[in-house]
C-alpha cells in the first residue's frame, strides 16, 4: 500500500467542465484525511476516508457552505504517484477525477535530500 501523504494536484470534471484543485493528504495506516482547495467558487473542503491496497475512498465536505457531501472513489497507480476515479453526489451528479503528486512536494523532498547530503559531507570533512 502506497503512502498518499503529501501535496497533490488534480482535476475533476462536472458536466465536461474541468475544475483544478490542490490537496494535502495525510495517511495513517488505512485512514486518510486532509484538505482540498478548489480553483472555483466553493473553495476549501475537508476530506476523510480510507485506503485499502490501491483503492481510495473519501468524503469531501466544503467548509464555506452547507453543501451536500461528495463521495470520491479511486485507484492509485502502481508507483503511488497518480490516482484516477469517480466522484458522485447521491442522486444528483457524478463525474471523473484524477490527481498526481505535486512537483512542488517532489522538489522540496529533493532539496531536503541534497541538504542532508551536503551536511554529511561537511561533517565528514570537518573530522
Amino acid at each position: 500500500m502506497a503512502d498518499l501523504s503529501g501535496m497533490w494536484l488534480g482535476t475533476y470534471w462536472q458536466r465536461d467542465t474541468p475544475t483544478r484543485f490542490e490537496a494535502t493528504l495525510v495517511q495513517g495506516g488505512n485512514t486518510l484525511s486532509g484538505s482540498i482547495l478548489d480553483d472555483g467558487y466553493l473553495g476549501e473542503a475537508q476530506i476523510s476516508g480510507t485506503v485499502s491496497g490501491r483503492q481510495v475512498r473519501f468524503v469531501k465536505r466544503y467548509i464555506t457552505s452547507n453543501q451536500t457531501t461528495i463521495d470520491y472513489t479511486g485507484t492509485v497507480s502502481e508507483d503511488g504517484n497518480h490516482i484516477t476515479g469517480q466522484w458522485s453526489i447521491a442522486g444528483f451528479d457524478a463525474g471523473p477525477w484524477e490527481a498526481h503528486r505535486s512537483e512542488d512536494e517532489l522538489n522540496a523532498s529533493w532539496q531536503t535530500l541534497l541538504e542532508q547530503t551536503f551536511e554529511r559531507k561537511l561533517a565528514t570533512t570537518a573530522r
